[in-house]
C-alpha cells in the first residue's frame, strides 16, 4: 500500500504505541500534587512537543512560576513507573512489521531518546527501525521539520520520497513542512 515510498517514519506515542492514557495520568498526577489543573485539550493539542514544552504551557496557563524543566522531568519519572506495566502497540505496528526488510524505516518522537528507545526495546519492537530521533536529539520540534529530516537522513531517503504516520496535528504539520507526504493515523 505504501510501495511508492522509498522510507517510512513513525511517530512514536499515539501512533505505534498506546501511551497517551499513561501519559495524561502522569501528568493529572504531577499537576494535583502542586495545586494545579490539567487541560487535557490543551494537552492533546500540544501532542508531538517534548515534555518540558508541555509543562511551560501548563504553568504559564495557570501563572505559575514553578520550573517547566523540573516539572518535565518529574513526570517523566513517574511516567517510567507506569509505562512499562501498560504499554501496547497500536494496530499500525502491522504496517511496521509488512515493510520490515523492504523499506527503511525511523521514529520520529517528540518523546525523550532513553524513553523512547527503551519502550521499542520493551516490545521487541526496536529492531525494526533503523534510525530513531527523539526531542532530545533535534534543536527545533514539531512542527517544525527537524525531526522528520533528521529520519530521513539517518535512513538515506530524500524527504520527498518519505511517508510519515502521525496521530497529532503538530507532527502532521512537521511532515508537510518537511516536504514529506502524511498519513494522518486519526483518519484511518
Amino acid at each position: 500500500m505504501y510501495d511508492l515510498y522509498q522510507g517510512l517514519i513513525f511517530d512514536m506515542d499515539g501512533t505505534l504505541l498506546d501511551t497517551e492514557p499513561t501519559h495524561r495520568k502522569a501528568w493529572h498526577q504531577i499537576l494535583s500534587k502542586y495545586g494545579l489543573d490539567t487541560d487535557q485539550r490543551a494537552m492533546i493539542g500540544m501532542n508531538g512537543s517534548p515534555t518540558w514544552r508541555i509543562a511551560e504551557a501548563m504553568l504559564a496557563a495557570q501563572g505559575s512560576d514553578l520550573n517547566p524543566h523540573h516539572l518535565a522531568a518529574e513526570k517523566n519519572a513517574l511516567l517510567k513507573t507506569m509505562l512499562f506495566d501498560s504499554v501496547q502497540p497500536l494496530p499500525l505496528i502491522e504496517v511496521v512489521k509488512a515493510y520490515q526488510g523492504r523499506r527503511p524505516m525511523a521514529v520520529g518522537t517528540g518523546s525523550e531518546h532513553a524513553l523512547a528507545e527503551s519502550l521499542l526495546q520493551h516490545l521487541g519492537l526496536r529492531d525494526y527501525f533503523s534510525a530513531l530521533v527523539a526531542a532530545d536529539d533535534v534543536k527545533r520540534h514539531k512542527p517544525e521539520p527537524d525531526t522528520f529530516l533528521r529520519c530521513a537522513q539517518l535512513i538515506g531517503v530524500p524527504p520527498e520520497r518519505c511517508v510519515v504516520f502521525e496521530d497529532a496535528d503538530y507532527g502532521v504539520q512537521a511532515a508537510r513542512a518537511a516536504g514529506m507526504d502524511c498519513v494522518d493515523v486519526r483518519l484511518l
